[in-house]
């Protein structure tokens, strides 16, 4: 419910003052913060000043782990950070082969693993790649985050013909 969300929002960012706000949880709830886009980008300009290298040489890189439960992390990334809040629409993500497939019928979306975001030179390219749209809600329009690359074995035009999206509210 909506109450819910807004309680674990002040939970996570109280957490995260005490903490220390230079240090993000071990696990970030992504969908709990109020302009993710700006998370992502701090992702990068932290990968950036460690590795002396110009921001704009950098893309949002991603990698979906095999983990579930937040609980299952005891240090933080060494190359980013963890997020969760994730869910897919449009597509179910196999976690033991780590690639998108189908949806289940009657399956409107599919809760993601943790992933890990990190930054990546610009150039790297990967070979059956969807990149990913991520919108805040469902109604998706002006609320677009970011493109995150996720793996598939099928071509990349099956998902966007599937209107398939990341969504970090489903309610």
């Amino acid at each position: 419910s909506w109450l819910q969300n807004l309680q674990h929002r002040i939970a996570q960012l109280r957490d995260w003052i005490h903490s220390g706000p230079i240090d993000p949880p071990l696990v970030t709830w992504i969908s709990g913060l109020i302009h993710p886009g700006s998370f992502l980008t701090a992702v990068m300009q932290a990968a950036a000043h460690v590795s002396k290298r110009e921001l704009d040489k950098l893309n949002v890189a991603i990698e979906v782990t095999k983990k579930i439960d937040v609980l299952d992390f005891t240090a933080p990334s060494r190359d980013g950070a963890y997020i969760h809040g994730l869910s897919l629409e449009g597509a179910r993500w196999n976690v033991q082969m780590g690639v998108l497939e189908p949806s289940k019928p009657r399956e409107m979306t599919c809760p993601m693993p943790i992933i890990v975001v990190k930054a990546a030179p610009r150039d790297r390219t990967e070979s059956n790649i969807y990149a990913c749209p991520c919108y805040k809600t469902r109604s998706r329009g002006n609320t677009f985050v970011h493109l995150f690359n996720l793996k598939t074995k099928t071509t990349p035009s099956k998902w966007t013909l599937a209107g398939t999206a990341l969504l970090l509210d489903v309610e």
